[in-house]
């Protein structure tokens, strides 16, 4: 009977993290369509709502560190509650926002509280076993591209209501996520596994753990892995639409579908896809097979001259749902149960910092060198991500 209640807490917490996480995109993805909006009654200028952008990353690669570390000392739970809660207070004041440094205020907020996904990785690493964390990471993922596809959809629908009604509807999405967290979701990280010794004030240091972390020899190659994917990635996700618009002439609706066609693949791979392969392939083997379909799929992208072509080549980009999730759970397996929300706190900063420069390298590649060339450098930058994933096996 024990092992029957254990497996069922397990599936109703994994239930609950999956909900966070599609919450969590679900609700940036519903500001997505009206930020510029927003913005323009105060600026007209593109270069302002990219700043608002950069704002929620730099807040986040400097919290997350220091959320994961405390994590890791006070237990998952309360960490992750805060995060969902700080995002719930982050979306009403973006909602209440009279002026652009209150807009901005509202989204280094939400960047400050964002530990919410390392917080929810190192809940699963905590409650799967080895051999079903990658499915378990993969579920992660397939609420990514399921947020990915509704939110900007429920924005757009919102949208029709009020300008600020997207935020709100995102700020109560958050609210009611907390509440439901408060009531049902038990800590996964007993005091024995936790870190121990007295409180330090240097633990706030958001530098200090990432020195650490890129001070591991073990973790530096996947670490390195991670980074050079995410920033190709990155790249893509930011110029895709200008991509299709010059070499496809595709109007904004036709983005949108191509953007939720990219959604749906991805919560197919995560979803499904990475639980069949997860008992058949070595997570290396996963990692390896899903960047060689990414890497192809970028090449596929550059060489795309008809809709055809290019939803050929975007099966190949899904792959990235394969790659990240492997390297993710190979990741967690080479530290202990006291350092996981430290590690994936550690790895999430770092992809934050992918999302400000990925996004920049794609859009000057593509204004000095040609539409192709984000997406042929990028294969480039995923060549040498494989060349680290290999290097990690001899760590």
């Amino acid at each position: 009977m024990d092992g029957v209640s254990t497996e069922r807490s397990t599936k109703r917490a994994v239930g609950f993290l999956f909900a966070t996480v599609f919450l969590d995109l679900l609700g940036a993805g519903i500001l997505l369509p009206i930020i510029p909006y927003l913005v323009h009654q105060f600026r007209s200028d593109a270069t302002t709502v990219g700043a608002l952008s950069l704002s929620f990353s730099a807040a986040q690669f400097l919290a997350s560190p220091v959320l994961g570390v405390l994590s890791d000392r006070y237990g998952r739970r309360p960490v992750l509650l805060f995060s969902i809660l700080g995002s719930a207070l982050g979306y009403f004041l973006f909602a209440l926002a009279n002026s652009l440094p209150l807009m901005f205020a509202a989204r280094i907020l939400d960047g400050i509280t964002g530990g919410n996904i390392s917080t929810a990785q190192a809940y699963l690493a905590d409650i799967s076993r080895p051999e079903d964390r990658a499915k378990n990471f993969g579920l992660i993922g397939a609420a990514f591209g399921l947020g990915f596809i509704l939110g900007p959809a429920l924005g757009g629908a919102l949208s029709q209501i009020s300008l600020h009604a997207p935020a709100y509807g995102a700020g109560i999405l958050a609210l009611v996520t907390a509440v439901f967290g408060y009531f049902t979701l038990p800590e996964s990280l007993p005091g024995s596994q936790r870190r121990f010794g007295t409180f330090r004030i240097s633990e706030l240091n958001p530098l200090a753990p990432l020195r650490e972390v890129l001070s591991r020899q073990e973790l530096r190659p996947l670490l390195g892995a991670l980074f050079v994917m995410n920033f190709a990635f990155s790249g893509l996700q930011s110029n895709f639409a200008v991509f299709t618009a010059v070499r496809l002439h595709y109007s904004p609706s036709e983005n949108a579908w191509t953007f939720a066609y990219i959604g749906l693949l991805a919560a197919i791979v995560q979803g499904w896809l990475v639980r069949a392969l997860s008992g058949r392939m070595t997570e290396f083997r996963m990692a390896v097979f899903g960047l060689v379909m990414l890497t192809a799929g970028f090449l596929g992208v550059a060489q795309s001259q008809r809709p055809l072509h290019l939803n050929f080549a975007i099966v190949g980009v899904s792959g990235v749902g394969l790659a990240s999730t492997a390297l993710t759970a190979m990741l967690t397996q080479r530290v202990g149960q006291r350092e996981q929300g430290w590690l994936l706190g550690c790895t999430q900063s770092l992809l934050s910092v992918t999302r400000v420069f990925g996004p920049l390298w794609a859009g000057i590649a593509f204004d000095r060198m040609g539409p192709a060339a984000p997406y042929t450098s990028g294969a480039a930058f995923l060549t040498l991500a494989l060349l680290l994933t290999y290097f990690s096996r001899s760590r």
